[in-house]
């Protein structure tokens, strides 16, 4: 079959099958002159999906490098079938900034936001880059790749001791001292790989992706790059939350993640900056199948990447605290609302009906989350997953709310994470945790171990989760709430939540 070429096939629940060939993108997203080194070639996989009239596959050359552009609604492959994105461009365009090395080291924002992971990277396509590699992939880079920027790289196997992080968990390192004038100061470091410091901690976070970014109400982990600005519109009565537009937060990360992780030697310029904000702003990525319940916008269902991109969202949206910005109506726990139509469906798609309700209604005592129990000035409060994943659809909160619910506790760390024991210059309190997230950027110690919740939809096609891949699975991330929280889910509402999160 030849490259773009586009057939009309019926993907639903069918008993007839079409067979269709599923191109397995290149791990890193670009072409030769992109990343320095010859691509990963892509294996084109023969898939047989059930039969729906109606629904567009596109098919797609196994080679990256045949066409600049990739179709919209190209099958992206994962464990519970596979997930799409759909460009308001109309094609994702792979001849702009975002797919350029423009640094020094051979490294495109596609190095780590590759279209075939969620536009972010996952162990399995790091690995396999590595060994087609021997570990000399763009991304393997001791910058920020390595478990510290003086690790040893001159042998296979001291790049593969060296990348360990990377090649298990898809964790970048992050870089970041103590702020001067911080309420804490570094007491201990207990690194495994000997390089932390007060100067510079070193912090394992995964890269979030690239897409669905219309949803964002903060960029980065910790929310380094979200600005303040009291002329911004997001500056509502009644509120304290001031924001910088996130088209400008978005363009200032654009040109730190050049300058970092690809280690340019100078600034992008500003139409290279509007343009990788452009690509990204128009990329919406979501489940599209599932092995088990099919095609996830029929017989009533608003799941897949078109949907998403015509949901509405802005600043503030049902926020949990005080209600809508803009309409002042109150916070509604009912946040998913895509598979309300499955719900006396088949047994696949009643489970991801079952598992939304779940999602949206059982009951959660939320106590000792830093963000919320503090700052309001309650031992608990009494609320659901929608609580902090209140963006319709989405998932995310609609404002800046980094909150520590324990995912960097001492009890949580791994051997292969550093752990950090902070001190109180006054009180003299320590505590000790893998990454101090939020407090590193404000020095605050209330802040320490607190994080953004990101954009929940295509979360099958970007495990591990959490931001340091502390999660292998959506099982674990289920089991993780679970006991954190003291829900008391039973098996199967484990098992139906766990359909829900696979069909976002």
């Amino acid at each position: 079959m030849n490259a773009n070429t586009k057939s009309r096939g019926h993907l639903g629940a069918a008993a007839s099958f079409t067979s269709v060939c599923v191109a397995a993108l290149a791990a890193c997203g670009g072409s030769a002159s992109d990343q320095g080194t010859a691509p990963v070639a892509a294996a084109a996989h023969r898939v047989d999906l059930p039969a729906a009239a109606g629904h567009d596959v596109f098919v797609q050359s196994a080679s990256p490098g045949d066409a600049p552009a990739l179709p919209n609604l190209l099958p992206a492959l994962n464990d519970s079938g596979f997930a799409t994105t759909f460009s308001l461009a109309g094609a994702i365009d792979r001849s702009g900034p975002f797919f350029q090395s423009l640094g020094s080291n051979g490294r495109s924002c596609a190095t780590c936001h590759a279209p075939s992971d969620g536009w972010t990277i996952t162990p399995g396509s790091v690995q396999a880059r590595f060994a087609l590699s021997a570990g000399t992939d763009p991304i393997f880079r001791t910058n920020d790749g390595s478990n510290t920027p003086n690790s040893d790289v001159s042998t296979l196997r001291a790049r593969r001791a060296a990348y360990s992080m990377l090649l298990t968990k898809a964790v970048i390192r992050v870089g970041i001292g103590i702020p001067d004038g911080a309420e804490f100061e570094l007491a201990q470091a207990d690194d495994p790989y000997g390089y932390g410091s007060s100067r510079e901690l070193s912090l394992f976070r995964r890269p979030l992706p690239t897409t669905n970014l219309k949803f964002l109400s903060a960029v980065m982990w910790d929310g380094r790059e979200t600005f303040k600005d009291a002329t911004s519109p997001s500056c509502v009565a009644g509120t304290t939350n001031c924001y910088a537009s996130i088209h400008l937060d978005l363009a200032n990360q654009s040109n730190d993640a050049t300058v970092g992780h690809a280690q340019a030697a100078q600034a992008l310029t500003a139409e290279q900056r509007e343009a990788i904000v452009a690509f990204e702003s128009a990329l919406f990525t979501a489940q599209a199948f599932d092995w088990r319940a099919g095609v996830l916008s029929t017989d009533g269902a608003r799941g897949g990447p078109v949907a998403l991109s015509q949901t509405d969202f802005y600043f503030g949206i049902n926020d949990t605290l005080v209600g809508d910005y803009r309409t002042q109506a109150p916070f509604t726990p009912s946040v998913m609302t895509l598979f309300d139509g499955w719900a006396r469906a088949g047994a696949a798609r009643a489970a991801i009906a079952r598992g939304e309700a779940l999602f949206n209604g059982k009951p959660i005592r939320i106590r000792h989350v830093k963000g919320l129990n503090d700052d309001l000035g309650v031992d608990e409060i009494a609320g659901t997953c929608t609580t902090c994943h209140n963006t319709p659809n989405a998932g995310d909160h609609s404002i800046p709310m980094p909150l520590d619910i324990g995912i960097a506790d001492v009890a949580r760390r791994t051997p292969d994470l550093p752990l950090y024991t902070l001190r109180h210059k006054v009180t003299g309190e320590t505590l000790q945790t893998t990454d101090p997230g939020r407090a590193l950027i404000t020095g605050k110690w209330k802040d320490i171990g607190r994080f953004k919740g990101p954009i929940l939809r295509a979360l099958a096609a970007r495990a591990p989760y959490f931001h340091n891949g502390m999660a292998g699975d959506l099982a674990a991330v289920v089991d993780f709430y679970d006991s954190r929280f003291g829900i008391g889910f039973t098996a199967n509402e484990k098992l139906d939540l766990i359909a829900f999160l696979r069909a976002l």
